[in-house]
């Protein structure tokens, strides 16, 4: 879906210098969407969006977990992306973290950041993102999605071969969850636009890192085009 002569068409260009391209020019190749994909959004609760679309070091006194403008930035492109996987009638896999009491012990935690505090529905996805019955829902108590979670069962009975991923934090549980489904052998395409973190420079170091070794950073044009296409044969088929 993108040619290799647009490998490096994304938003890492200037932060990263020409020499560490050069570096990196042997993992350059034709990105796509995989076969037989599903959709995985991580981690789009409510804490990430506290303090409104507001830069995070200006609310981080307040709001510790807040990705503040990054966050609401990528609402309505996650959005988009939501109803075109939708309409292919790809299977959405959301999670969060799992805050059942006597569910895990003291120190298993996603990271190792302190002073996290969190209300009832801090873990609770956003409402901008409404769940519909079809939806799965997988509660994790690390940072990847994969990591003692029935995901792979899921993804192995529905015949998943691809993941399309977005999210938050870019260099955290996505990074994680990313890594672990290229592991466990999912082609990974990564949307660019619906893919955040608290910092931009960190956000973009890891996509661009993650591109070059685990997944294919994807325009969400892109990822919407080969979702229409999906739409179109799903529609022939049900007239059929």
């Amino acid at each position: 879906m993108a040619s290799i002569d647009q490998f490096e068409d994304h938003c890492w260009k200037d932060v990263v210098p020409e020499a560490d391209m050069r570096i990196y020019a042997p993992y350059a190749r034709d990105t796509a969407v995989g076969p037989h994909a599903a959709l995985l959004p991580i981690d789009l609760y409510n804490q990430v969006y506290e303090g409104g679309p507001n830069p995070p070091a200006e609310i981080a006194s307040q709001y510790p977990s807040s990705c503040g403008i990054h966050a609401h930035r990528a609402i309505e492109p996650t959005k988009r992306l939501i109803a075109a996987a939708r309409r292919a009638g790809l299977p959405i896999f959301f999670c969060t973290q799992d805050i059942r009491s006597n569910a895990r012990p003291s120190g298993a935690v996603s990271t190792k950041r302190r002073g996290r505090s969190t209300k009832p529905d801090s873990y609770a996805i956003y409402r901008e993102f409404p769940l519909l019955d079809a939806d799965i829902m997988i509660y994790k108590q690390r940072a990847s999605a994969f990591q003692g979670t029935p995901i792979i069962s899921h993804l192995n009975v529905l015949g998943v071969r691809s993941l399309i991923v977005c999210g938050e934090a870019t260099s955290g549980c996505v990074r994680a969850s990313v890594v672990d489904a290229y592991s466990n052998g999912f082609n990974v395409a990564l949307v660019e636009e619906c893919t955040f973190d608290q910092t931009e420079l960190t956000h973009k170091v890891n996509l661009f890192d993650m591109h070059h070794k685990y997944a294919d950073v994807m325009k969400l044009a892109e990822v919407e085009s080969h979702l229409e296409g999906l739409a179109a044969l799903r529609a022939q088929a049900a007239a059929a």
